[in-house]
């Protein structure tokens, strides 16, 4: 699988809005269930999204980009329909999400280890989401606070790593541009 490296701003967004979002529930630890159930269906949604746009971005089809975009918009139509759910079937909800988007992230690392020397950017985050689901299903009773707090903490985590890797994809096509130029 080779990525074309066009849109390294998009996944410099994506980074930027996790960010925000885990600031935002660390600094409003006590925010009522509904709003952080609207905050995370949001933000699950725009992730599958934008896995789903950088489908266009991939020389060869990569089924676990679609999957993960499917089960993030899923996730995120799901919580945003329904935002009175009870909190344990939200916890179970974002456990699922993080766990499977992890798994996920962690094979499409693995795969780009063949093409790039940082694909373990990608297996790190998905060793983080799913650590965060687990953690989630193994405690399904530690509270709002609890999850807002992991919740919060692996967003901010996540997306300084979508940064990182953003900005090193722009290098990358800096580089190729100027290999390109000296060809030509």
């Amino acid at each position: 699988m080779l990525l074309r490296p066009v849109h390294w701003w998009a996944l410099a967004i994506r980074g930027v809005l996790a960010v925000l979002f885990g600031l935002m529930t660390l600094e409003m630890p006590g925010i009522t269930l509904l709003v952080l159930v609207l905050m995370f269906g949001a933000y699950a949604l725009l992730d599958g999204v934008f896995d789903l746009l950088s489908l266009f971005h991939v020389s060869s089809g990569h089924w676990a980009l679609l999957v993960e975009g499917l089960i993030g918009i899923g996730a995120g139509i799901v919580t945003i329909v329904w935002p009175h759910i009870t909190g344990i079937a939200l916890l179970w909800v974002i456990a699922f999400w993080a766990l499977l988007g992890g798994v996920l992230k962690i094979a499409a690392g693995i795969r780009l280890r063949q093409v790039s020397a940082n694909y373990w950017v990608l297996v790190v985050a998905g060793l983080l989401s799913a650590l965060l689901g687990l953690l989630m299903i193994a405690s399904p009773r530690g509270g709002a606070l609890a999850v807002a707090l992991w919740i919060g903490t692996y967003a901010i985590v996540a997306g300084l790593m979508m940064i990182g890797l953003a900005f090193r994809m722009r290098r990358f096509r800096q580089t190729l541009e100027a290999a390109r130029a000296i060809q030509s």
